[in-house]
């Protein structure tokens, strides 16, 4: 399956400032916090309180924030947690680069534009993409990429390392995930219409970026967005890369689906459950 493009996210979702404000003048009061459903956690799990989601807004001559949350992240108080301190941690980065100017005035205001949506939503998983962008000074602003994969009958975040735990069971992954991304390289060069030493210094360039940021590891291949058959269990997994990791910047994120068959002989034995090649 070949990779997608996803446009550079540095601009591309400044204009849900203007939704959220509409939204915000004509709301009244706090968003009631939704209420607990029947408890499905495994027995000695902690009980985690409820967390609100609040869409943020504040635009000052020298800071703009604009955080986008989806309501359905509050049936899971766990996972809402984790994003709101995402975000959080995404501000405060901005804000502290702010205040280390002291007195100096920014050329442009440093922002940070980000929002999270639903990927998936089912009994056994639920996924919540992460994408924006924060400036604080320079030619442009910095890509924020994260997905985040929550196991609601299990109780917890599923991440890259603890899904394939070999090192050296991410070594077929990579090559699939390579292999897809030099196919796609090639068929761009080719629609660019370069040829001889230009070309072969762009496919060097971007050939390089490719072999460096698909290493075999779960560092590498930490973004998981599941794919899932009509039953609900995963038949791909799709790993995003954000701009400069197989890419140059302005190509913006990358993603390649990897189907379960390739990925059920490496996943660890407690999550093979999850997996049904199609």
């Amino acid at each position: 399956m070949f990779p997608t493009m996803r446009p550079s996210p540095t601009s591309s979702l400044r204009p849900f400032f203007l939704s959220l404000a509409l939204l915000t003048a004509c709301s009244s009061g706090d968003a009631p916090v939704p209420a607990p459903g029947p408890s499905d956690k495994p027995a000695g799990q902690p009980v985690v309180e409820n967390v609100l989601l609040q869409d943020v807004i504040e635009t000052k001559p020298n800071l703009i924030i604009g955080i986008s949350y989806p309501p359905p992240a509050m049936k899971h108080p766990a996972l809402a947690r984790a994003l709101r301190d995402y975000a959080e941690a995404a501000r405060n980065e901005v804000v502290r680069a702010l205040t280390a100017l002291g007195q100096t005035k920014p050329v442009a205001p440093y922002d940070l534009s980000l929002q999270f949506s639903m990927l998936v939503e089912s009994p056994r998983i639920v996924a919540v993409a992460a994408d924006g962008s924060s400036y604080t000074g320079g030619a442009h602003g910095q890509p924020l990429v994260e997905r985040f994969v929550w196991l609601p009958q299990k109780q917890q975040m599923l991440a890259a390392e603890q899904l394939i735990p070999q090192a050296d069971s991410w070594k077929p992954v990579s090559a699939y995930v390579r292999e897809q991304l030099m196919t796609a390289l090639s068929a761009q060069l080719d629609e660019e219409a370069l040829e001889g030493a230009v070309r072969a210094e762009q496919l060097a360039l971007r050939s390089k970026m490719i072999t460096e940021g698909t290493e075999p590891g779960a560092a590498r291949f930490a973004r998981i967005e599941p794919v899932l058959n009509a039953d609900g269990s995963i038949r791909a997994l799709r790993f995003v890369f954000p701009p400069y990791q197989v890419a140059p910047y302005s190509e913006g994120t990358r993603s390649v689906e990897v189907p379960a068959r390739l990925l059920l002989p490496l996943v660890a034995d407690e999550y093979k459950a999850l997996f049904r090649a199609a």
